[in-house]
């Protein structure tokens, strides 16, 4: 019985996002039919920036990865200079990962400090396209990308992460060689 209501509930999601997706592009199409530039103030644009990556912010936080990047893509598209650009990115990123989109995923990830190499995202996309790395089975550059993590930010957060992802690599790395010497044994 339960079966059947998560079936209906995958329904209604996928009836949502078709729903949303429209809904936030008007919304942004409405904000650019009604702004006046000579009405604008020097705050107005990061308010109006702000609102977008806010909204877009909800979709994401409700799971709807879809709909998300496609808000996050619009965002970049008309802030590319925003403050905010590179966070969007970041949950480009994300988005992607959520959606088991890896290659795509680190290709966003990988843009985070184009647009601000500053970025309060830079250690999190860092240690995201380490992340990546591994996902798509690549050891070898994951090993080196949480290594400049550790480099890079030792202090924070990501650090710990990246210890963590190592030992992850080297078990990972210990028992594909065991299992090769165990093989190699077992003929003599």
């Amino acid at each position: 019985m339960s079966v059947p209501l998560l079936f209906s509930q995958v329904q209604e999601r996928k009836t949502e996002a078709r729903t949303r997706i429209p809904s936030l592009l008007s919304m942004v199409l409405l904000m650019s039919m009604f702004w006046d530039p000579a009405l604008v103030t020097a705050s107005e644009p990061q308010d109006v920036s702000r609102h977008l990556y806010d909204r877009v912010m909800v979709e994401f936080k409700q799971g709807d990865y879809e709909a998300a990047l496609a808000g996050f893509t619009l965002f970049i598209g008309l802030h590319r200079k925003s403050p905010l650009a590179a966070n969007a990115q970041y949950w480009i990123g994300e988005c992607e990962y959520k959606l088991g989109r890896y290659k795509k995923a680190l290709n966003s990830f990988s843009n985070v400090s184009s647009y601000n190499a500053l970025s309060p995202k830079a250690a999190a996309s860092a240690f995201k396209i380490g992340q990546m790395y591994s996902m798509l089975g690549d050891y070898y550059r994951a090993r080196l990308t949480f290594d400049e993590v550790l480099d890079h930010y030792p202090g924070g957060v990501e650090a710990g992460l990246a210890r963590k992802a190592i030992q992850s690599i080297s078990l990972k790395s210990d028992s594909k060689s065991q299992r090769f010497v165990k093989n190699i044994d077992t003929t003599h």
